[in-house]
């Protein structure tokens, strides 16, 4: 029963934590209202319309109040559900898949990125034509650098205008063209052969990023907010940057986890479908992989 009331009461704060920022922005909505742009840090002016709206609030009857409150917490929750549905949209957008009327855009933003991978990977392969005993400490810091570059830019040839999208893209190519695996079909039943404690750092990492989707999110109401109160616009700026950036990092850990759970258990789930001897060990061969994926895409 400890439990069961334990599990109530967290529950409850998850979801009065959860209204918090529909909550600040509401207050920011009220805010914004009274100032508008004119008088938009105008200190005295706020403290006034607040003065005078807590007067108002303490004259209304128990009643009208509680209604308030709901009225307040109803808007909180409605802007929390609108951010909410902004997820997808938003997370379409990080990962490159564009809507039909910017195809071309991302086309030549895809195109551009290609372009300078492919020079530093051409810049780096001359480079290493000279013998590693012939090459100077200098030579090989240069080689270094610009393999470091190369994986800046993208971990596989870029296929979409977006650098979070050729980071989970990369995950995909490397999967088909270092083991053969189509991970389209394959990452579902790899997921099944994987240890639990793997699954559970993958899932907190697909978790972290859905969770700066939100938060990106939330700089859109912002930014409707700000055609009327400037200061919204920073806020809006700030939200924005601050999910991109922790996006940036969410989907690094997301993708290199992914990545090494192939590595590691690509073996497991040959073994599993009977495509690999049960004694067999080492990373997924080629030939393997792509048996495996004559296997599981059944013709499809």
């Amino acid at each position: 029963m400890e439990t069961f009331i334990g599990g109530l009461a967290n529950r409850a704060l998850d979801r009065w934590v959860g209204l918090l920022p529909g909550l600040a922005f509401v207050l920011a909505a009220w805010v914004g209202s009274v100032l508008g742009w004119a008088h938009a840090l105008d200190p005295g002016l706020l403290t006034a319309s607040a003065t005078k709206a807590t007067a108002t609030w303490g004259t209304l009857p128990a009643l009208a109040q509680a209604v308030g409150v709901l009225c307040v917490l109803a808007a909180a929750g409605a802007v929390g559900l609108l951010v909410r549905s902004l997820r997808r949209p938003v997370c379409a957008w990080w990962l490159g898949t564009w809507p039909v009327r910017l195809r071309q855009v991302a086309q030549r933003r895809t195109a551009r990125r290609r372009t300078w991978w492919n020079e530093l990977v051409r810049e780096r392969q001359e480079r290493e034509k000279q013998p590693p005993k012939d090459r100077t400490p200098a030579d090989q810091a240069a080689i270094d650098a610009l393999a470091h570059q190369i994986i800046t830019v993208a971990m596989a040839e870029p296929t979409r205008p977006t650098w979070m999208g050729d980071r989970v893209a990369a995950v995909d190519s490397i999967g088909y063209n270092r083991y053969g695996l189509d991970l389209r079909f394959g990452w579902s039943r790899l997921w099944f052969v994987l240890p639990d404690t793997v699954r559970t750092e993958i899932a907190a990492a697909d978790a972290r990023f859905a969770n700066t989707v939100v938060t990106a999110a939330w700089a859109l109401p912002y930014l409707v907010l700000g055609l009327w109160w400037w200061p919204a616009l920073l806020i809006a700026g700030g939200t924005a940057v601050a999910g991109w950036t922790r996006a940036r990092t969410a989907i690094a850990d997301l993708t290199e986890l992914s990545e090494a759970a192939l590595d590691l258990h690509g073996r497991t789930l040959a073994i599993s479908l009977g495509v690999a001897a049960p004694d067999s060990a080492g990373p997924l061969a080629k030939t393997e992989g792509q048996e495996i994926t004559r296997l599981v895409r059944k013709g499809r």
